[in-house]
C-alpha cells in the first residue's frame, strides 16, 4: 500500500487526507443523524402530557430545549403559546431554520472533498504524463522504466481521486436525504403542536 501511495507522487498526499476528512465527517454524521437522536418519536406525546398537566414551566422548557433538535422546535412555539397563530408558527420557523444549518454541518466540506478529489487525480494525470513526454524527450524511448514511472503515477493519482469522489458523493446524497426526512418529520411535529396550542387557547374560557 505505502509503495502504491510513494508511485502516485505528491498529489497522493492531499487525496489521503480527502479520503481521512471525509471518513471522519461521514463517521460523526452517522452518530449525529440518528433519528433518535434529532426527533424522538414520544416527544411530542410528553410535551402534550406537560400541557395538559401545567408542567412546562422554565426550567422545563430549558430541558425540553436541550434534549434534541425537534425539542428547540418545539419549545419555541411553547414559548409564544398564546400569541397567536402566526407568530406560533413564526418563531418555531425561525428554530426551525438554525437546527436545520445545524443538521447540514460539515456537508459543504464533504460535497468540495466529493468535487476536488477526482480534479486532484486528473492533475496527478497530467503530472504524470508531463513527465513522460519530459523523458522521451530527454532520453528518447529506450528507458521503460521512466515512461513506466510517469504513467504508473497518472493512474494512481487518478484512480485513488475517484475512490475518494465516489464515496464521497454517495455519502453526500445520503445524508442530505436523511436532513430533508428528519426536517419534514419535525415540520409535521411543529404543525401538530400549533394545533394543539391553538386547542389549548381557544378551549379556555374567555374573561
Amino acid at each position: 500500500m505505502l509503495e502504491i501511495v510513494q508511485s502516485g507522487g505528491w498529489l497522493m498526499v492531499p487525496i489521503l487526507l480527502c479520503s481521512v476528512v471525509a471518513a471522519a465527517i461521514c463517521v460523526e454524521r452517522v452518530w449525529t443523524l440518528q433519528r433518535s437522536r434529532i426527533a424522538p418519536q414520544n416527544l411530542l406525546a410528553q410535551v402534550w402530557t406537560a400541557l395538559r398537566g401545567r408542567d412546562l414551566g422554565p426550567d422545563k422548557l430549558v430541558e425540553l430545549r436541550g434534549s434534541s433538535p425537534l425539542g428547540v422546535v418545539l419549545a419555541a412555539g411553547i414559548a409564544n403559546a398564546g400569541r397567536g397563530r402566526e407568530v406560533i408558527k413564526e418563531a418555531m420557523e425561525e428554530a426551525a431554520a438554525q437546527v436545520t444549518h445545524d443538521l447540514e454541518r460539515y456537508l459543504t466540506s464533504l460535497g468540495v472533498i466529493a468535487s476536488i478529489s477526482p480534479l486532484l487525480g486528473l492533475l496527478g494525470t497530467v503530472v504524470g504524463m508531463i513527465e513522460v513526454f519530459t523523458a522521451l524527450m530527454l532520453e528518447g524511448s529506450g528507458n521503460a522504466s521512466v515512461l513506466a514511472g510517469g504513467i504508473s503515477q497518472a493512474l494512481i493519482t487518478t484512480a485513488a481521486g475517484l475512490s475518494v469522489a465516489i464515496p464521497s458523493i454517495m455519502c453526500h446524497r445520503f445524508f442530505q436525504r436523511r436532513v430533508d426526512e428528519l426536517v419534514m418529520t419535525m415540520e409535521q411535529e411543529a404543525v401538530k403542536l400549533v394545533d394543539i396550542l391553538q386547542g389549548e387557547v381557544e378551549s379556555e374560557p374567555r374573561l
